[in-house]
């Protein structure tokens, strides 16, 4: 689709078309994370339920053939300069998922939950990575199969009932 406009109009919103881009991947990295609310309210209270929900969306997303992997991971790599405005939103919007992930593994009991919450990670990120340049036949599909296994087997915190 267009957007029905011309570049004065961007430009009287936007003062550079690298602020457009941030903007744009702002906008982006929003509506990824609202993922977090949904499972939050469907599971309240859980974080182990949260955790599992999480991989069945990952499961769903990553069987979306027209998928082609992170868009924020995407810009990343045509966009290597540091100083640029939407490398801030790319690295605060990946931190911000990271952050999520190893305070769901802390509440959820795990005994070395940032360990837990990196590995998670960096399946997710590497299975994102995996679609973009294989496509939907690659060993990413197995990711959240991978990640079930890690939780299963990652030792927890007992607790006295």
């Amino acid at each position: 689709t267009t957007a029905q406009t011309n570049k004065m109009t961007f430009y009287r919103h936007f003062e550079s078309k690298d602020l457009l881009v941030a903007e744009y991947l702002r906008v982006l990295a929003r509506e990824s994370e609202s993922i977090w609310e949904d499972l939050a309210r469907a599971h309240p209270g859980d974080p182990m339920a949260q955790l599992r929900a999480w991989v069945g969306h990952i499961g769903t997303m990553m069987a979306d053939c027209r998928n082609r992997g992170c868009a924020l991971a995407n810009a990343a790599v045509e966009i290597p300069e540091k100083d640029h405005p939407a490398r801030a939103v790319i690295e605060a919007y990946k931190m911000r998922k990271h952050a999520r992930i190893a305070a769901l593994c802390r509440s959820a009991g795990f005994r070395d939950p940032e360990r837990i919450a990196d590995e998670v990670f960096l399946l997710f990120e590497g299975a994102r990575m995996d679609q973009q340049s294989v496509g939907a036949g690659g060993p990413g599909m197995r990711v959240a199969e991978l990640i079930c296994a890690l939780l299963k087997s990652s030792p927890r915190v007992e607790t006295s009932a």
